[in-house]
């Protein structure tokens, strides 16, 4: 779905940005979906999960190297400040349905919060707490709003 939302400035997206990585083939997700709709700061951290041309393209700016879970492999650039994942932890999430379903914000794709929220649950870290909340507040809200008009 496509938003009129436009993004705050960043230096982390200016950073995306700048690798020219082919859109349809990539999506911000982690943290960075909530950042994008004002609901959290940008983290210190981008999460990108990248398929076929854009993992092709990310290649050349970095080496892969397995991921700590041994989920699939990250590309880290600008001192850890973006990874780029071919994969996402768990292993029961499929890369083309995030990227295909994705929220485009500004121009550039941001996992849609329904997954985010799923993925915030699964993990349940302390952060994720406070995010799911967040989230569901979100969705609530903008749900609400749409069935009006």
């Amino acid at each position: 779905m496509k938003f009129s939302e436009k993004l705050p400035k960043n230096e982390l997206i200016e950073k995306l940005l700048s690798l020219e990585l082919p859109t349809g083939d990539y999506a911000v997700f982690g943290s960075g979906p909530l950042a994008a709709r004002g609901l959290i700061e940008f983290s210190t951290d981008i999460d990108i999960v990248a398929r076929s041309k854009a993992w092709e393209k990310a290649e050349e700016y970095g080496t892969p190297e397995e991921t700590r879970a041994r989920f699939g492999d990250v590309i880290s650039l600008f001192e850890n400040k973006i990874e780029i994942y071919n994969g996402w932890p768990n292993g029961n999430w499929n890369i083309d349905t995030l990227i295909e379903t994705a929220d485009i914000i500004d121009g550039i794709r941001f996992v849609n919060l329904q997954n985010v929220l799923k993925w915030k649950k699964e993990r349940n870290l302390p952060k994720d707490v406070v995010q799911i909340k967040l989230i569901e507040d979100y969705l609530s809200k903008t749900r609400y709003r749409r069935k009006r008009t």
